[in-house]
């Protein structure tokens, strides 16, 4: 596609006024054409044979196939971008991480009641989605998922010992933040961590409501633990916290440990969580003990915040663009300065390792 060219969008949905609504948005922006809609994937299979999309928007709940065989259908004959635009909840969390590892590049939820309203509050958010997945690099679906059963600990057998090890004020933290494309390159990433990895905080920008289902998946899938942060919780090495969609998570040092607060706010480079925010908080309060890793994702939100970092004495790291799905916040990074490293993202665990077995510096109170 020339990127002078208008970004074509194929709608595919069951709901007439979905459809309807999604078209006004789209058609209100100069760089976004509608190409054609569909009420099931057949029709739709119909329109791209007529003209092929650049960008798909796909819901999943409808008549003679599901959208999800649909999107495993586009990835397997002909790859186009698809971002699912569903009414996911909690309930479909594991139909939500079926649609990543099938190929999908992003979601935008959308409630059962009150969508066309919802739709066009969050107009910003739709065409924003439809620019990323226009530009993004489209990652091979994972091979169908085993089940994954439930990850049981020790405390199955016996319980748990009396907390005895005290957090030192130098223990080496991680700070990462992605958005398009990074759920998967964080599970990737995070797969391969020993459980004795530095303590990790994270921000992905992600709907509300979806992180804890995100947290508990790969808490299943990696042997480090991962959970959705909740105000006051520790960063203690071998765990991930995840900042919980909709809200922002800041790090804070009291005494001789390290935690994270998590609260409102305004959107911050136009997210909440903001990566911006999370950086900013351990330049701030880690100084040279923090590292900072910008992934893929589109916009600009973490750019300031790790170059406050690396001003701060951290180590910074950008993911290079050959294996960034969109390769946006990270070059707007790399663009500023703020990388001290730019690396591709199977080196990313091997940075994290080499950092945390480095001598810690101790931080003024």
């Amino acid at each position: 596609m020339n990127h002078r060219d208008p970004t074509r969008v194929l709608i595919v949905d069951d709901s007439a006024s979905v459809r309807q609504t999604l078209v006004t948005i789209l058609e209100g922006a100069p760089d976004i054409e509608v190409i054609g809609t569909a009420a099931d994937p057949f029709i739709a299979a119909r329109r791209i044979q007529e003209a092929v999309p650049d960008v798909i928007l796909l819901d999943l709940e409808m008549p003679r196939m599901d959208g999800l065989t649909f999107l495993r259908k586009i990835m397997a004959q002909r790859p186009i971008p698809v971002i699912i635009c569903s009414a996911l909840t909690e309930a479909g969390s594991r139909t939500l991480f079926d649609v990543l590892e099938a190929g999908a590049v992003d979601i935008v939820p959308k409630p059962r009641i009150d969508t066309r309203q919802f739709l066009l509050e969050s107009s910003v958010r739709v065409c924003d989605a439809v620019r990323a997945a226009a530009r993004a690099k489209l990652r091979p679906g994972r091979p169908e998922p085993r089940r994954i059963e439930k990850k049981l600990t020790a405390d199955a057998v016996l319980p748990a010992p009396t907390p005895n090890r005290a957090v030192a004020e130098t223990d080496r933290i991680v700070c990462i933040g992605a958005s398009t494309g990074g759920t998967e390159s964080l599970r990737d990433v995070l797969e391969v961590l020993p459980p004795d990895c530095p303590g990790l905080v994270i921000v992905q920008h992600m709907p509300e409501h979806f992180t804890a289902a995100f947290a508990r998946r790969l808490d299943g899938l990696c042997a480090i633990a991962v959970k959705e942060a909740e105000d006051g919780d520790a960063v203690l090495p071998g765990r991930a916290l995840i900042a919980p969609g909709g809200r922002h998570m800041l790090l804070q040092r009291t005494g001789n440990r390290y935690s994270v607060s998590v609260k409102d706010g305004p959107l911050v480079s136009r997210h909440r969580p903001s990566v911006d925010v999370l950086f900013r908080a351990a330049a701030r309060c880690a100084g040279a003990n923090a590292l900072g890793v910008l992934m893929t994702g589109m916009g600009d939100d973490g750019a300031t915040g790790l170059l406050e970092m690396r001003r701060a004495g951290a180590l910074t790291v950008a993911q290079d663009e050959e294996s960034c799905v969109v390769f946006g916040m990270p070059k707007e990074a790399i663009e500023r300065g703020a990388a001290v490293k730019v690396l591709p993202l199977d080196r990313m665990h091997q940075e994290i390792l080499r950092f945390g077995a480095m001598p810690a510096l101790r931080q003024p109170a």
